[in-house]
């Protein structure tokens, strides 16, 4: 059997670019039973409502959804269990310290293979306030304005 190489998204969080800033971000390995496995690489995972504790020496990513196996059987996993994430021992305390502070939370980005290995992006984040994602927007809206209007220059 041939080796994958390469990055598979099997899903991302949007909301969470949108809702949060983003501060240090962090990739971590995910403790999944086979059927969750075989569902991840069909692509049936949501990170809607997801976030990441830290408990103790352990990182879990909680309320996750990988929906179950289709062709699973008694030994299908549960959809919104807790599942272990794997990290480094300084990522962790770093990751404790920044959590501490107030107003900063973990959340999750992505959930991806690299080269086979299921992996989840993390980033510490502080919540945005309600004109913060306004002028997300707004910037959103003349960054795509400009790039119009440069392609429609570029065009004659």
């Amino acid at each position: 059997m041939v080796k994958e190489t390469g990055r598979k998204l099997v899903a991302q969080n949007k909301k969470a670019r949108y809702d949060y800033h983003l501060h240090d971000t962090f990739e971590a390995g995910i403790v999944l039973t086979g059927t969750e496995v075989k569902s991840l690489r069909a692509g049936r995972a949501s990170l809607t409502d997801a976030y990441v504790t830290v408990d103790g020496a352990e990182v879990w990513l909680r309320n996750a959804t990988i929906t179950e196996y289709a062709y699973g059987t008694w030994t299908n996993h549960a959809p919104k269990r807790a599942r272990k994430l794997l990290l480094h021992r300084k990522e962790i305390t770093k990751l404790t310290r920044e959590s501490d502070a107030a107003g900063r939370t973990i959340v999750p980005l992505q959930i991806y293979f690299q080269d086979g290995y299921a992996k989840v992006l993390i980033a510490v984040a502080t919540g945005k306030r309600e004109w913060d994602k306004r002028q997300t927007i707004l910037e959103r809206d003349a960054n795509r304005e400009a790039e119009r209007a440069l392609r429609a220059r570029t065009k004659r």
